[in-house]
């Protein structure tokens, strides 16, 4: 190893935060090095901070400017916050994709949806296959998860060994899947791993995981002892949950109906790709019309209070048909991820007017998480006996205390969030630099930067309402008749108990008739002035300063 060259880890999305995962490492020259990129993931918006956006990806513009020097884009497993931006944001980077059979499945449907070529993923085979780029060597490394063939990365480079986790849990009877498998992993660390990149979600949970396994019995017992119809959510992507979830409906003789496009097009991808078998007969939604609902169970998408998912329609009234009555059961196979709440429990009261039973996870009886709590990523640690242990995938306080878990066990670690790189080159981490990262929106069909203001101004306009003022000027640069104003979103009666509309008009059209010539020769000047007084106003009369929009329009002689 030349002592010119170093070797470096920068996540562009998921350290510092649960979603929207994209790391980089690299190695060669110092700014001059090659890279690769391990997953490209989205997040999902929310109301409050990000109005009719559609999807949230990681801002890759640094590595965007140095696609020439990309080699690889490898994807570890086919959940939104891994493989969602793919489709998005590989028009900038242009390089070859790797992935297993089935999330590669699942890539190239995010590229279809895009219009573009599927056919450029490479389907690769687990450990030992090795695929060369560049000065790495990457291997795909089964890892249980709560979706199929999920992989670690064995990451081989001239400056020593990297094991990237993605997402796991030590599952060693997970339904659908590879099971965790120690003595494979043993082996991979018996020739050193200099560096462990690793899953931080559930450092914070102090009993060990359990596995996907123990959950039938009593989501079995469950359905057996309904009366009404049944239905259950889960993450789309689990489809070892469905698989039980399905199974449990069919052993109390109920059909099985899956509601919600992502999971219909999750099943048919594990049974396209072979890792999801024996999965129980499905009917229609059309056919289930006819089925007695005391024989029904639909299994639908929504767990997360998603508005426009199945469940959230269920919630509200019928969904393809379909309708929850009194005494039918909802169940929630699932954990609420933080931020969620509010929409969650929408549902909740929701399905109480109608006097549907629901049924959460507060007893853990029907949920496992996907990932490793603290005893497991111990585990993981003692398995691995890494130089340095790098947290990823976590908020802050994850990272932070996942950093502390390492180094209480004599490991060098170091907390980087987006944008902090991170030179691994030596025995202990060291931060080298940091790049400008940020986020990118979708919204609608088009991307735009977050630091943008169209979002921002979104809220504003939310928070405050819209005022719209038009006024005509004629050829000799005087008013043509008075200003008129438009309201969005504004109460009509202000505090001195007449319109809104009129006393912001007589407000105005006094103004106006002030004007001198130079101010009203000056469009710039009239609109800073009506604007002002249109804040003024308002704030008097319904004690909020509005936005406000100025239209001056001009006669032409």
């Amino acid at each position: 190893m030349s002592s010119d060259n170093r070797l470096i880890y920068l996540p562009l999305g998921g350290a510092g935060e649960i979603g929207m995962n994209a790391y980089v490492y690299g190695y060669g020259p110092a700014e001059n090095e090659r890279y690769i990129l391990v997953d490209l993931g989205v997040t999902f918006p929310d109301m409050d901070t990000t109005p009719g956006v559609d999807l949230i990806f990681a801002d890759i513009a640094w590595l965007a400017d140095r696609a020439d020097r990309l080699d690889a884009i490898f994807i570890t497993h086919a959940h939104e916050d891994h493989v969602g931006a793919l489709g998005h944001l590989w028009p900038r980077l242009k390089a070859p994709i790797y992935t297993r059979k089935f999330t590669g499945n699942i890539a190239a449907r995010k590229l279809d949806e895009r219009g573009l070529d599927g056919s450029m993923i490479n389907i690769v085979e687990p450990w030992p296959a090795k695929t060369k780029v560049g000065e790495m060597s990457v291997s795909f490394l089964p890892i249980s998860h709560s979706i199929p063939e999920s992989s670690a990365l064995v990451i081989d480079t001239p400056a020593g060994r990297i094991v990237h986790t993605g997402d796991f849990k030590l599952d060693q009877s997970p339904i659908v899947g590879e099971p965790f498998d120690p003595v494979l992993w043993g082996e991979i660390a018996s020739s050193g791993v200099k560096v462990l990149t690793c899953d931080s979600t559930n450092v914070f949970s102090p009993k060990p995981g359990r596995s996907e396994a123990t959950l039938a019995p009593a989501i079995t017992q469950l359905v057996k002892g309904a009366g009404g119809m049944v239905v259950a959510t889960t993450f789309a992507s689990n489809i070892a949950r469905l698989k039980t979830l399905a199974e449990a409906g069919q052993a109390a003789g109920r059909s099985i109906v899956l509601l919600g496009r992502a999971m219909r097009r999750m099943v048919e991808a594990g049974i396209q790709s072979g890792v999801l078998t024996d999965f129980p007969t499905v009917v229609s939604p059309e056919d289930a019309k006819t089925i007695p609902r005391e024989n029904l169970m639909l299994l639908v998408t929504g767990s997360q209070g998603e508005r426009r998912a199945a469940a959230a329609q269920l919630s509200r009234g019928k969904f393809l048909g379909l309708e929850l009555a009194e005494g039918d059961l909802f169940l929630f196979s699932s954990k609420t991820i933080p931020g969620n709440e509010r929409e969650v429990l929408r549902i909740v009261n929701n399905l109480s007017e109608k006097n549907v039973d629901v049924v959460d996870d507060g007893a853990d009886l029907y949920h496992v998480s996907g990932h490793a709590n603290r005893p497991d990523l111990e585990q993981m640690h003692d398995i691995m006996r890494a130089k340095m242990v790098i947290p990823m995938h976590g908020e802050h306080r994850h990272l932070r205390e996942h950093m502390r878990l390492a180094q209480s066990k004599g490991m060098e670690s170091a907390l980087a969030v987006n944008g902090t790189m991170l030179d691994i080159t030596g025995d202990a981490p060291r931060v080298c630099g940091y790049v400008e990262t940020g986020r990118l929106y979708l919204d609608g069909s088009v991307q735009i930067g977050a630091l943008d203001g169209i979002v921002r101004d979104r809220i504003r306009m939310a928070l405050n309402g819209m005022v719209t003022v038009t006024l005509i000027i004629d050829e000799d640069d005087e008013p043509l008749g008075e200003p008129w104003v438009e309201l969005k979103g504004i109460a009509e009666i202000g505090r001195s108990n007449a319109p809104v509309t009129e006393v912001l008009e007589h407000d105005l059209t006094q103004l106006v008739n002030r004007m001198d010539d130079k101010t009203l020769a000056d469009d710039d000047k009239i609109e800073e002035a009506l604007r002002r007084r249109v804040r003024q106003t308002t704030q008097d009369e319904i004690g909020k300063k509005v936005e406000v929009q100025v239209i001056v329009s001009r006669l032409m002689a």
